[in-house]
């Protein structure tokens, strides 16, 4: 079936995006549901195109704006499988544009534009050629009356061609051919913005609508000769292109006409299209391995713009474009917190100075032993024109301030040409003490001189980081969030040192909370969190100011609804701030905890976004709480939910898993017995060895406490192990060689705490049924098999799972089997090596024990409640107490009772040195 743009599909077409707009859910949702069907079947576009075109429909304004949406949404998804996708579409539209009227012709334009631009990041190199002949279905001559609506159309026109040029061809920087159409299209859009500008200034007072069209059209042209340089850069580097247009460029900036200085939206794409051909990396002298004439562009910015040249640029940008205007002042009087964030870098493409900024930036770094001393110069005179104790807002302290922020930007780059020590002590120093209300201006600057990290050596932290405490504590806000950014880079540094910033930490968070109760932008917000969880990281003194600190959290938090973004950065904080806790981390719960159960449910509406930093604040959480409290309890089923949907937080879920264990302790298993089975079986069952091997610790944990309950509650989890155990799964891979040995050493301690359990475990129809499934075969009993594994792993194990082996070896001696037998000297001999040269390691980890126990009464914010609790489970583990001497001793004497003859015809069988050791290991003679 096939629509038809005729008169008799439009009726339904109509009908249906009527009913698509009801109110009345029965009435809409079939709709929906048609027009959904509808999207698949040929002809659907282009009666869409009609119904929006149309004249009969102009006076349903609603109908055809909802048929914008189903072509553009229709487009989106289906243009490439649809026989009338593009270019049949755009073929067309050209057709209807030689009849249709000024308004039709320009409704149009504005589909083929938006379409364009709907379609300009669908383009595989197969439906290239499509746009490409979609360019040339535009080459249509208009000539209509209306002057203001010819000059729409014409921008219409602009942006469509953009778009042609731009995604209609692969990149030039990725395949042999050129794009020929640059080379075609560039210098008439720079001819364009040429012939256009001049009109800037005489439109201004008598055409407002006029001067509005040259504003847009002359940024616009600039705007896509930048994206057409950046998309097909060697292309672009055509005589006829790039000279002309960055010769265009640095004129206007280095020599304007006087009324374009207020122009600052085309200066800005000047400036911003001089900074992407310095950094376009197919333009650098090291470009190597191109498939195009790499000489012809290597280098090209400097072939083409003398050092002259250059050197002007960069005094242009900081004598004039770096200093701050009577506007400026202005804006700055007014809201100096929204003047602080509008001069920010990230600014560098929407505010004329951070772009001006921008593009010094990168000139400098490429220029760097050309500009250093011009910039040194330009601060040089500045300073002598204009000395420490001048405090009157002049030209000469404007461009001082100029100067100290063309310095603080390229300091890495100036640090050979100037001392950064030899300045603070002297000028900058001075200016500091100078609490004059003008003296701002400079204060900001010396701010954003000292995050100079790198420059700053020992002997100078401790004044540096009194005076950015100094501006922290200052009058204006701009002043006092600069000073906060760079104290964020002094603290995030390595080399911070905490013992020179120690006593001024009381400061400093005082400041912080002042500055927060002030502030109302949300980067201001941002940017005073980054600083408290840097300060939180390095600080444990939290105590008296927590109280603090949780209102600020709590504030943040109900302000930021819907910012997933600084509820992130909130997320990261609280964890520094439970760290800083420890031990009194609960004083917190009446804010964190609501916060952490808004999280980490994936039901909730910002569950998947808040859903790892949450995660991780909950492992902390966890970490330092002294007991398990109920709501923390309560949270257990949340990571079921979270593992069930995703591994991706598998390794923090688990160490989660493991902090409830060790402290939530029976409480916790007689609480969620069930749903902790359920989630070891999940993972033990699914996740890739790399993943499993932390999981198996747990589960060693969980058993050490709990072996008598936790073996027969988590059977299907223990099966697996054993088919991991008998199955070939190696291959030489360490990980797996490291997942075998662990889930047999498992097995080792359950024989062991817990003999009849394995043995029940063991001869299970269920586990052999699950062998089969899984293609492993087993030549006898299975016990009897895990025998073998125990005995080829020892070596691949800690001391302490060595004895777990050992001792389990040592137990299987009681069995009343002749195989065993068959494995005597292999038993004995693994048992009397562990006993010879496992006494020195058990040793070692007592005295680790009693270590742990000093530190936990000498210090106890050196250790988290879990690593302390973990500590004493394995200081208590009742294997530590058992002797692999003496039951070794005792099980040979049983086994030797059960089997008579034949034990001793197998001990016989044994080598001299083998019963050499087995004496020694025995202490008998």
């Amino acid at each position: 079936m096939a629509l038809s743009s005729s008169s008799s599909c439009l009726p339904t077409i109509c009908s249906m995006l009527v009913k698509s707009m009801a109110r009345d859910e029965s009435v809409r949702k079939p709709a929906e549901a048609a027009l959904l069907q509808f999207e698949r079947v040929p002809g659907f576009c282009f009666c869409l195109v009609e119904v929006i075109t149309t004249k009969s429909s102009a006076s349903h304004v609603d109908i055809r704006l909802m048929a914008s949406v189903y072509l553009k949404n229709c487009i989106n998804r289906h243009w490439r499988q649809r026989r009338d996708s593009p270019p049949e579409l755009f073929s067309f539209l050209a057709k209807q544009l030689q009849s249709a009227d000024d308004l039709t012709s320009h409704r149009i334009f504005m589909i083929l534009c938006r379409t364009l631009k709907e379609l300009s990041t669908k383009h595989p190199p197969a439906d290239q050629s499509n746009f490409a002949e979609s360019y040339n279905s535009e080459a249509v001559e208009q000539n209509h009356d209306d002057l203001y609506l010819t000059c729409e159309r014409w921008l219409l026109c602009l942006k469509i061609i953009g778009q042609l040029v731009i995604s209609g061809f692969q990149t030039d920087a990725e395949c042999v051919q050129g794009v020929g159409l640059v080379t075609n299209v560039s210098p008439v859009l720079l001819a364009a913005a040429q012939s256009l500008l001049p009109y800037y200034t005489s439109f201004r007072n008598g055409h407002p609508k006029f001067w509005d069209f040259i504003g847009r059209a002359c940024t616009k042209v600039m705007k896509i000769l930048d994206a057409i340089q950046q998309r097909h850069p060697y292309s672009f580097v055509d005589k006829s292109v790039l000279q002309p247009v960055l010769s265009f460029c640095i004129n206007k900036i280095t020599d304007p006409e006087p009324d374009i200085l207020s122009f600052e939206q085309f200066l800005i794409k000047c400036m911003v299209m001089i900074k992407s051909i310095l950094e376009c990396k197919q333009y650098k002298p090291s470009l190597t391995g191109s498939t195009i004439d790499e000489n012809r562009v290597a280098g090209v910015f400097t072939s083409l713009v003398p050092e002259e040249q250059i050197v002007l640029l960069c005094n242009v940008l900081i004598q004039r474009h770096f200093v701050l205007t009577e506007n400026d002042l202005e804006k700055w009087n007014e809201n100096p917190e929204v003047f602080h964030h509008e001069q920010d870098l990230v600014q560098g493409t929407e505010k004329l100075r951070p772009c001006a900024e921008s593009l010094f930036i990168v000139l400098f770094e490429n220029h760097i032993q050309l500009l250093a001393p011009i910039v040194v110069s330009i601060l040089q005179e500045a300073m002598n024109g204009c000395p420490t104790f001048v405090t009157e807002i002049s030209p000469r302290l404007l461009l001082k301030e100029a100067a100290y922020g063309a310095a603080a930007h390229v300091y890495n780059e100036l640090s050979n040409y100037l001392s950064f020590k030899d300045w603070f002590n002297g000028a900058l120093s001075l200016e500091l003490s100078n609490d004059h209300p003008n003296m701002c201006i400079i204060h900001r600057k010396v701010a954003l001189i000292l995050e100079w990290v790198s420059e700053i050596k020992d002997d100078n932290k401790r004044v540096v980081y009194s005076a950015l405490m100094q501006l922290l504590q200052g009058r204006d806000l701009s002043v006092r969030l600069a000073a906060c950014r760079s104290l964020c880079l002094h603290v995030e540094d390595a080399d911070f040192s905490e013992r020179d910033f120690s006593d001024l930490l009381p400061v400093c968070w005082a400041s912080c909370f002042k500055l927060v109760d002030e502030v109302q932008e949300f980067d201001s917000k941002i940017q005073v969190l980054n600083l408290i969880s840097l300060l939180l990281g390095h600080f444990n003194a939290v105590i008296p100011y927590a109280n603090n600190l949780m209102q600020f959290f709590q504030m943040v938090w109900e302000e930021s609804s819907g910012e997933s973004l600084l509820q992130i950065q909130l997320l990261m904080t609280l964890r520094n701030f439970v760290n800083a806790l420890g031990y009194h981390s609960p004083s917190s719960y009446g804010i964190l905890l609501p916060i952490l159960q808004q999280g980490i449910d994936i039901n909730g509406s910002d569950g998947l976004n808040l859903l790892e930093d949450s995660m991780l604040l909950w492992e902390t959480t966890v970490s330092h709480a002294p007991a398990m409290v109920p709501q923390l309890l309560a949270y257990f089923p949340f990571l079921v939910e979270i593992l069930e949907a995703t591994f991706d937080h598998l390794e923090v879920a688990v160490k989660i898993t493991e902090g409830y264990i060790i402290l939530g302790g029976r409480e916790f298993l007689n609480m969620h017995a069930s749903r902790l089975a359920i989630l070891l079986n999940y993972i033990v069952g699914n996740a890739n060895d790399r993943k499993l091997l932390p999981t198996l610790t747990v589960i060693d944990i969980l058993i050490q406490c709990f072996p008598m309950e936790v073996p027969p509650l988590i059977s299907n989890t223990l099966q697996k192990l054993v088919v991991i155990c008998l199955s070939g799964r190696e291959d030489g891979d360490p990980s797996n060689t490291a997942i075998k040995a662990s889930s047999a050493a498992i097995l080792a301690r359950i024989l062991v705490m817990n003999n009849n359990y394995l043995a029940h475990l063991t001869s299970q129809p269920s586990l052999s049924s699950l062998l089969r499934r899984t293609g492993v075969s087993v030549e006898y009993h299975i016990l009897l098999s895990l025998v073998d594994i125990w005995l080829d792993k020892v070596d691949n194990v800690s001391s302490s799972s060595k004895k777990i082996f050992g001792l389990a070896l040592a137990m299987i001696l009681t069995l009343r089997l002749p195989q065993v037998l068959d494995k005597l000297d292999r038993i004995i001999s693994v048992c009397s090596g562990i006993i010879l040269g496992g006494t020195d390691d058990i040793t070692n980890e007592e005295s680790s024990c009693d270590d742990m126990s000093s530190s936990r009464s000498h210090g106890e914010s050196s250790l988290s409640s879990k690593e302390f609790r973990r500590r004493q489970i394995k200081e208590a583990d009742p294997i530590r107490r058992l002797s692999l001497e003496n039951t070794l001793r005792c099980n040979l004497q049983i086994c030797g009772a059960y089997h008579g003859e034949s034990f001793n015809s197998a001990i016989a069988r044994m080598k001299p040195a083998a019963i050499a050791q087995l004496k020694q290991a025995l202490k008998t003679p």
